[in-house]
């Protein structure tokens, strides 16, 4: 493969795993982003301050994030356009209940429910852990602890084959057969103040949770040669590590003013406070605009001439299905990133934005693969068609291609680590 244009920050293989690694929830996915951009040198800033009008920033609301850098001083009246690079946090998985303690014939039980698409029977028989955020009764205020428990404490047990009723298949009930059992005899154990006393807080402080499970086995590098990566949380983690990759790599004050946009939600909709389908990103690009002494007018006249890669993850196509994907469109591991198209709008990719990312592709010196869904399945979406409607900016939808997407642990190729943030380093420095 050649050689890319990417600069010493180079997205890598390694550098993924210890990404997933360092980020099972949302929250954490912003905590490790926030850290790299700390960092390199930025500054986070609140929403509730006002905003300088140069520099290098990021923002973060909840499991959202977003950063960009305005440049020196003698960008500030130049009002460039903005060149985005979108992703989302979330993944499918296995979040705890409100009240999650059962006891069930001898076995004490945390009752879980699936969020998102999640691919039920990859999540059996794996050793659990659980993060997320807690919220905390602090005087009159409320604050918010990540917690993160990296040990085998929770296991979602599959049936034995000779009690099911089919032995070639068990069809899983979302309600009934995704609990997990964490301990056996009776007693009082409370799950939730097991997690609270393991983020030393008390629990009859917790006033709100957000708690999920995830494989606690590490990513790593897999087959005879390393030349793939198995993961949690592929979908999207990846573009998360490589889309900061490339925007630390791009440099302020050229034609466009970049910006990394890592959004909460995908998965269940985005409608949430901080979801793609919400006013983040547009305020944030306004008070961009408006902290560089601009008006409204400047802001909307930004737009027309700005772009966004929504990267999230391809469908490489499958050895045991190639049934199941569109002729004439193969998409492999290690094959390069891949461009997202569907007529119908579940992506937002129409000629002129397809044209640029090629053009970005050819700049980093990477391999380009184009991808259609069969017309006779249903296509997935993405943060791109809403975004697109949200903000008026034209939009590509582009990915790197894995297996077994929305299970509990998914594979794609090591090289197309690099190549992929490649390519996004690109479409943030166009010309």
């Amino acid at each position: 493969m050649a050689e890319s244009a990417l600069s010493p920050l180079t997205a890598t293989a390694d550098g993924l795993c210890d990404f997933v690694d360092a980020s099972p929830s949302p929250f954490h996915v912003c905590r490790t982003a926030a850290d790299r951009l700390l960092a390199a040198g930025f500054t986070e800033l609140s929403e509730s301050d006002p905003w300088p009008a140069v520099g290098d920033h990021f923002v973060v609301r909840a499991g959202s994030l977003i950063a960009w850098r305005s440049g020196g001083p003698a960008d500030a009246g130049a009002f460039r356009p903005f060149r985005i690079v979108g992703a989302h946090t979330d993944s499918p998985n296995l979040r705890v209940k409100q009240h999650p303690d059962r006891f069930v014939a001898g076995w004490q039980v945390v009752a879980l429910q699936p969020y998102g698409g999640a691919w039920l029977n990859s999540w059996l028989d794996r050793e659990l852990g659980v993060s997320g955020r807690l919220s905390v009764r602090a005087g009159n205020a409320v604050e918010h602890r990540l917690v993160r428990i990296d040990e085998p404490l929770l296991r979602v047990p599959q049936l034995a084959i000779h009690l099911a009723e089919d032995r070639k298949a068990v069809e899983l009930n979302p309600q009934r057969h995704v609990n997990a059992v964490w301990g056996v005899g009776g007693g009082t154990r409370s799950f939730l103040g097991h997690v609270a006393d393991r983020a030393g807080v008390d629990a009859a402080e917790v006033l709100g949770f957000d708690l999920m499970t995830h494989d606690v086995a590490p990513s790593r590098r897999v087959g005879a040669d390393g030349a793939l990566v198995s993961a949690p949380r592929l979908d999207n983690q990846a573009t998360c590590y490589a889309g900061l990759q490339a925007f630390l790599a791009a440099a302020a004050g050229g034609a466009v003013t970049p910006v990394l946009v890592l959004f909460d939600h995908e998965e269940v909709g985005s409608q949430s406070d901080h979801g793609a389908q919400s006013e983040l990103l547009l305020t944030v690009l306004e008070r961009i605009t408006l902290a560089a002494g601009g008006g409204r007018e400047d802001f909307l006249r930004r737009l027309p001439e700005s772009m966004v890669a929504s990267g999230d993850m391809a469908h490489a196509t499958h050895p045991n299905y190639p049934d199941r994907h569109e002729p004439g469109h193969l998409i492999e591991v290690n094959g390069g990133p891949v461009l997202k198209v569907q007529p119908n709008l579940r992506y937002a990719t129409d000629g002129r934005t397809a044209a640029a990312f090629a053009l970005a592709c050819a700049q980093a010196r990477v391999p380009l693969q184009r991808y259609e869904h069969r017309a006779d399945l249903p296509c997935g979406s993405t943060i791109g068609p809403m975004t697109a409607a949200r903000t008026g900016i034209p939009t590509v939808d582009v990915g790197a291609p894995q297996l077994a997407m929305h299970s509990a642990r998914e594979v794609m190729g090591a090289q197309d680590v690099a190549d992929y943030s490649a390519a996004l380093h690109a479409f943030l420095s166009p010309g």
